[in-house]
């Protein structure tokens, strides 16, 4: 019997059939708690979701900017733990089949146990991993580190990735491509990046692989501007200062989900 297809790749298939890009969101697991992170995550999908990344909560989350940083604290604060995250990703499967990226860096997945973390959140239903900060080559010249089957391998490509390094960074990507579409750290911005368009089609030139944009993106106009260049947007800093903002209310996951279903139709749009 052949192994099921990987949600992501099921998902991103049906979208290539339809004509559409991916509206992809990003939330912090665990703030401001893991049942709360449950509702938003299915207010997410209800608002048209069609990947939502889960952030675990790290001490040093290098690559992103305050509004990440503080909600990896609250999280932390709030008594989330990897081994909590991958039990509440089992609640959320039994109520959504939404295709769920562990975004992470490497410290938390080396204490887990690399193998053992790959095995355990597949099986919780994960259905991806973005590594920030373990470049592909480093894994391979690594034994311990090499990709383990069960999860798909997200990859990043930055406008500071050097040309010669986007093929071969394309060339070993699963699931999607992140594409950074600027230099510095996660935060919402006034304004778009330049040279997205051209950066995308290089990519996209290497790989079959679809190719998502984000970092700065947080209002319909802009994600409908980005997903004329794309395959998919990424928004996640505006999304985590309203979950901030109204964290502590009842209604945290509706108010989540009516700011963000503006944003999925503008995508959508196109």
């Amino acid at each position: 019997m052949s192994a099921p297809a990987n949600r992501l790749d099921t998902r991103f298939a049906q979208l290539q059939a339809e004509g559409k890009r991916a509206f992809v969101a990003y939330i912090a697991a665990g703030d401001p708690t893991l049942d709360k992170t449950v509702d938003i995550v299915l207010a997410l999908e209800a608002a048209g979701a069609d990947v939502i990344e889960l952030g675990l909560p790290f001490s040093d989350p290098l690559a992103d900017g305050i509004v990440n940083q503080l909600a990896a604290d609250r999280a932390i604060r709030s008594g989330t733990t990897t081994p909590k995250v991958l039990e509440m990703i089992k609640m959320i499967r039994e109520r959504s089949q939404v295709p769920l990226v562990l975004f992470t860096y490497l410290n938390p997945v080396y204490t887990y146990g690399y193998e053992r973390f790959h095995t355990d959140a597949a099986a919780a239903g994960a259905d991806g991993v973005l590594v920030l900060d373990l470049p592909h080559d480093e894994a391979e010249q690594n034994a311990e580190l090499k990709p383990a089957p069960g999860l798909a391998h997200i990859r990043l490509i930055a406008p500071t990735t050097p040309p010669e390094r986007v093929p071969l960074i394309a060339s070993r990507a699963e699931g999607f491509i992140y594409y950074v579409s600027r230099e510095g750290v996660t935060g919402a911005q006034q304004t778009i990046a330049t040279g997205i368009g051209e950066m995308v089609a290089s990519i996209k030139a290497a790989t079959k692989v679809p190719v998502c944009v984000g970092f700065g993106i947080s209002t319909p106009d802009q994600a409908a501007t980005v997903a004329a260049m794309a395959d998919g947007v990424v928004v996640g800093s505006a999304i985590v200062k309203l979950i901030e903002k109204h964290g502590q209310e009842a209604d945290v996951a509706a108010k989540v989900g009516a700011f963000v279903k503006p944003l999925v139709d503008a995508v959508k749009a196109l």
